[in-house]
């Protein structure tokens, strides 16, 4: 039996790449953004090379905490439930502390962090009600250690998204739930998002970058970076350098 997956921020980018990849494994889908005629023109497209498969698109600003909830519960109507929820739509703006860039800065912290607990929110009410579902949160690498300059607002709001996962985790953990949580550390995948950012070490285009994050989501793991190679490792040294030495890199 197909899966239904819930994916938000789907009309371009990873979320995009990522309804295209469980279109092709035959999953069952419910597509979220704010740009409803985006999602109209990839359900077409679909729907056109996947004949049969089931698509559900709404408009949603995740922004808007009381639409996040409404809609979550409307699409677990619709499909009797919601077998994964994938948290993803979020911005990359920001600018240095104390350089003018405040509204930067909180609407970053807005969408990447306070929006995200609202969609985490929904997501875990239909699965405590179904005590069955698959949560995946979007984190980044830059989550691993704190930021300078425009990154920092950016890399803390994706820190406080993986330390949120990690507690409800451990809560679900301890309660031995079926409920499960995955958390993902992307590094650089070609998006809108970073296409205007001088250094993008190890990029890989979308396409590939959301494959590797598919795989990550099927995998069963509670954390993983993608691609696994080589963000696993540098996630693991970016963790432990010192200061100094976090300091010359950036």
């Amino acid at each position: 039996m197909s899966r239904t997956i819930l994916i938000t921020g789907a009309s371009s980018g990873l979320g995009e790449g990522m309804a295209r990849e469980f279109a092709a494994r035959g999953d069952q889908l419910a597509l979220c953004a704010r740009r409803i005629e985006r999602l109209d023109a990839l359900k077409a497209q679909l729907l056109q090379d996947y004949p049969g498969l089931t698509v559900e698109v709404r408009a949603l600003d995740v922004n808007d905490h009381d639409q996040v909830f409404e809609v979550f519960g409307e699409l677990q109507q619709h499909f009797g439930r919601l077998d994964r929820v994938i948290v993803n739509a979020g911005v990359g703006q920001g600018q240095a502390l104390g350089t003018g860039g405040f509204q930067a800065n909180r609407d970053t912290a807005q969408t990447n962090f306070v929006a995200a607990l609202a969609q985490m929110e929904a997501a875990m009410t239909v699965f405590r009600a179904q005590n069955q579902g698959h949560l995946v949160t979007v984190s980044s690498v830059s989550a691993v250690r704190g930021m300078p300059a425009a990154m920092t607002s950016y890399a803390a709001s994706k820190a406080g998204v993986a330390a949120l996962s990690e507690g409800l985790r451990v809560e679900l953990a301890k309660a031995k739930s079926p409920i499960r949580v995955t958390t993902l550390y992307p590094g650089y995948i070609h998006t809108a998002i970073n296409e205007n950012v001088k250094n993008r070490p190890f990029l890989v285009d979308t396409r590939t970058g959301c494959r590797a994050m598919v795989k990550a989501i099927e995998s069963g793991r509670n954390e993983c970076f993608v691609p696994r190679w080589p963000w696993t490792p540098i996630g693991f040294l970016l963790r432990r350098l010192p200061l100094p030495v976090l300091a010359r890199m950036f």
